[in-house]
């Protein structure tokens, strides 16, 4: 069996080299406001490399509803215990992460967070124990996207996803140089 989900952010700088690469990677550039928004999702096991699976909150004021999209192969709701949608997981824009790239997020309320923050772990938590609960699904279409996109033509044209091939060869490739 896998090792239990939990969530991570992924580094801002590996996240722009990949948008180099395919620019339907989820941006984090400055140039059109997406610095703050954190890439954060949950790590699964995708044809035996580790995969970042997008993690989406469903905000207020955001312009899409995803209690009115559809689920499918690509895409599917996060909800609380009552059924509520939270947020959504991104299958088609799942990207190859190593170690070095990724960093838990502590979940954990300490008293000195302010109520925003505690807010939002709150919000995490919910929407991970979901996807504790739902683990063996989103392994499952995820490996099932990663197949369909390198067997079949038609998910490429179409650009369905992102280019996973094409994403794990820069993952691989890709070293930080800080200069310290």
């Amino acid at each position: 069996m896998s090792k239990r989900l939990k969530l991570y952010y992924i580094d801002m700088k590996y996240i722009r080299n990949l948008y180099k690469i395919d620019e339907h990677v989820f941006s984090v550039s400055p140039q059109i406001g997406k610095q703050n928004r954190p890439f954060l999702g949950v790590i699964v096991m995708v044809n035996g490399e580790k995969y970042c699976i997008p993690l989406t909150s469903n905000s207020p004021g955001k312009s899409k509803n995803f209690a009115d999209m559809r689920e499918n192969i690509t895409f599917r709701k996060v909800r609380d215990k009552k059924g509520n949608v939270l947020a959504a997981l991104n299958l088609n824009n799942m990207i190859p992460v190593r170690e070095e790239y990724i960093a838990e997020i502590n979940l954990r309320i300490f008293e000195y967070d302010t109520e925003a923050v505690k807010k939002w772990k709150k919000l995490c938590a919910k929407e991970l124990d979901w996807c504790q609960a739902n683990q063996n699904e989103i392994e499952y279409l995820a490996n099932e996207l990663y197949r369909k996109y390198c067997a079949v033509e038609q998910f490429q044209k179409r650009k369905l996803c992102l280019n996973f091939p094409l994403l794990e060869k820069e993952c691989k490739k890709f070293s930080f140089s800080y200069k310290g």
